[in-house]
């Protein structure tokens, strides 16, 4: 009987969980931020925007990039991340962008780049606040989101200047995938080297460890203790780093958690993270 009523409460706070995505949530899907064919290659790509319904213009606005290796995922799987960020006061932006192996890692940060500057120019209508936009990202989405804060190349590239207040990491891959793919040896052809190439280069000119100063827009990092080795290594790494920016980083290790869990987590919407997020934000 008791493990009956505590699966039975676990079913009432699930449920509770995912009813309080759909009160008080504007959603607006399918918004074409990148045109087919933009910087000569890259393909037409939408986003969806998640915004409380009593946005005035002066929510602060996330936007999310997913995970998948950088070869797979789309950004309606995380339709329940931009709800819940809605009920909270922020304004969500969660964009698909281009895959290997038909696009590699520099596309993908242009894209990418470019979704923050619609943001910039567009999230007003939805009621953000473009003067506080951040950016975040799980996994491959990590790596992406704190390659597009530390490098400005990819905004100077659209003629404009980085918009980012901040960024959020959830345990974030290829941080330094200069040194992981070196450490790895992949034979040429193999998954990651799709979007990463053959390129020692290329792997260090995307890798954000080795492009930190003090310009670059505040971190939050979040990282599994139980996560996949190569992103607790490179993590590890990208911190010794940062440290020596910011001596004393927003970092928090949650010791239990695994590489999927730590996206998961998201769906309880008590979850701390949120709380960590709102604080950084600076979230009233």
């Amino acid at each position: 009987m008791k493990i009956y009523k505590r699966y039975l409460l676990c079913a009432i706070l699930l449920l509770a969980s995912f009813s309080c995505s759909f009160k008080g949530v504007h959603r607006s899907k399918e918004i074409t931020y990148l045109e087919n064919g933009f910087l000569g290659n890259l393909p037409e790509k939408q986003l969806n925007v998640f915004a409380p319904k009593k946005a005035n213009g002066s929510n602060p606005v996330l936007l999310f990039i997913h995970g998948g290796s950088w070869d797979s995922g789309n950004k309606d799987i995380y339709n329940f991340l931009g709800s819940r960020l809605a009920r909270k006061g922020i304004v969500a932006v969660i964009i698909d962008y281009p895959l290997s192996p038909d696009y590699q890692v520099h596309d993908m940060a242009k894209a990418s780049a470019q979704a923050v500057n619609w943001v910039n120019e567009n999230i007003n209508t939805y009621g953000g606040d473009p003067e506080r936009i951040f950016v975040s990202g799980h996994s491959a989405g990590g790596h992406l989101a704190s390659l597009i804060s530390v490098r400005d190349e990819y905004f100077d590239t659209l003629g404009v200047e980085n918009p980012t207040k901040g960024t959020v990491l959830i345990d974030a891959a290829g941080l330094d995938m200069y040194w992981f793919l070196k450490e790895m040896n992949y034979a040429p052809g193999t998954e990651y080297l799709w979007a990463f190439t053959d390129d020692p280069q290329v792997w260090k000119d995307t890798s954000p460890i080795y492009y930190l100063d003090k310009k670059d827009p505040p971190m939050l990092i979040m990282m599994g203790g139980r996560t996949l080795p190569g992103i607790e290594k490179t993590t590890e790494r990208f911190l010794e780093e940062y440290k020596k920016i910011e001596p004393e980083p927003n970092f928090h290790l949650q010791k239990r958690k695994k590489h999927k869990p730590m996206i998961v987590q998201f769906i309880y919407s008590p979850n701390k993270v949120y709380k960590w997020i709102g604080e950084f934000m600076e979230i009233k």
